[in-house]
């Protein structure tokens, strides 16, 4: 059985609090005689966007598989994909088959993480 937990407030869920949920679920569960078969009980966050916006998420997922959604000069919107190199106040900047394409920041629409294979 798979349960995921939030914050009222939207902050980050921790282990911590995963534990500090799973031990009075198992005892509300078993308490309430629904399930008649052993069971493994998960207790998890539904995790991140795979969009990312801010500083610790370029920080956390540098050198993963990314595609970044930008326009360019006549205003058409254009998808590259590559490795998260770095974003910096002026760019993103991605690595697509070992070279860096710098993105101006201000044509930036997305970043999104992807799977390795696209």
């Amino acid at each position: 059985m798979q349960i995921h937990i939030c914050h009222k407030g939207g902050g980050d869920v921790s282990l911590d609090d995963c534990a500090g949920f799973s031990k009075p679920m198992a005892d509300a569960i078993e308490a309430s005689e629904i399930l008649n078969e052993p069971y493994v009980l998960e207790i998890s966050s539904p995790g991140i966007s795979d969009l990312l916006t801010n500083d610790r998420d370029f920080e956390t997922f540098r050198g993963f598989p990314v595609e970044v959604i930008f326009r360019n000069s006549e205003k058409s919107e254009l998808r590259q994909a590559g490795l998260l190199h770095q974003r910096s106040n002026d760019h993103v900047q991605i690595n697509i088959k070992g070279r860096i394409k710098m993105i101006p920041r201000e044509d930036v629409v997305d970043v999104r993480l992807t799977s390795p294979t696209g």
